[in-house]
């Protein structure tokens, strides 16, 4: 029988009733695109169909705070729908500690709109790595990945998964991961981080600022596990992002307080694509 990996956080960061997560979904999709086109909104994406992704960085908070965020990046892939068959998912681990990168062994993962497949061949492929390992524990509850899934599941449809916790592991650890895996244009890396955590609207603001130009510039030593959660899984992707010639580019950046009101403790969050030069 085949083993599932269950949704943990559904009903908590994101609705568990699936009408209503879809319709939520769509609006943040709807709203991004708008943005991009409308003189009468803040701009906060550019689409080009012409330039299909390789990458993106998307926050992982409750969908009222980052989902539309999350968006900018989620609907760069619409016009490339057809193509990207394979997502490798990175995200930070928030409740077990451990050295490496963890792969699942469940044969799907499930949110209220469905089950995705698990690539265990390429699970396999990866466990050859020293830094990587079988790790349930830290995909049981961890929600840096599972909240990204619903934004895949509607915006691709059918796709194979490779879900990656993040522990203790280096740049070199991780761009070794992604370069084993980097694949052709069916495969998709997204990696899983919100940016400052709990500083107050002003100080967050300036500290989200500095983190993006260091991942613009490949500044990869200036950016710290207080600029970035998921600081391990993107200075990773920098690092072959820079192997691969890709450009970088920001699509939206603000916080919980331009979200959900409260300006006292915010969260940053920020989107960004990675394209082919």
């Amino acid at each position: 029988m085949p083993s599932i990996r269950k949704a943990a956080v559904s009903g908590q960061f994101y609705p568990d009733d699936k009408p209503y997560l879809q319709e939520m979904i769509a609006h943040f999709l709807d709203d991004a695109i708008s943005r991009s086109v409308s003189k009468n909104k803040p701009p906060l994406i550019t689409l080009n169909a012409a330039l299909k992704p390789k990458a993106i960085i998307v926050p992982h908070a409750g969908y009222i705070y980052s989902g539309m965020v999350a968006a900018t990046a989620f609907s760069c892939l619409l016009p490339f729908k057809e193509q990207i068959k394979r997502i490798i998912l990175l995200g930070p681990s928030h409740r077990v500690s451990f050295s490496g990168l963890a792969t699942s062994s469940a044969d799907y993962f499930q949110t209220p709109l469905g089950k995705t497949r698990i690539d265990q061949e390429a699970n396999r492929q990866i466990c050859l790595l020293p830094q990587v390992n079988l790790n349930d524990d830290a995909h049981q509850f961890e929600h840096s990945l599972e909240v990204e899934l619903p934004f895949l599941q509607l915006v691709l449809g059918d796709f194979s998964l490779v879900p990656l916790v993040v522990g203790d592991a280096n740049d070199e650890a991780v761009s070794e991961v992604l370069e084993m895996l980097w694949g052709d244009s069916e495969t998709l890396v997204v990696i899983s981080s919100d940016l400052s955590h709990f500083l107050d609207y002003e100080s967050a603001r300036q500290r989200d600022q500095k983190t993006c130009e260091a991942i613009e510039s490949y500044s990869l030593e200036s950016i710290h596990y207080d600029d970035a959660c998921g600081k391990n899984p993107i200075k990773g992707l920098l690092l072959s992002a820079q192997k691969h010639a890709l450009n970088i580019t920001r699509l939206a950046l603000c916080n919980s307080g331009d979200t959900a009101g409260d300006k006292v403790r915010v969260v940053g969050y920020g989107a960004w694509v990675l394209r082919e030069a």
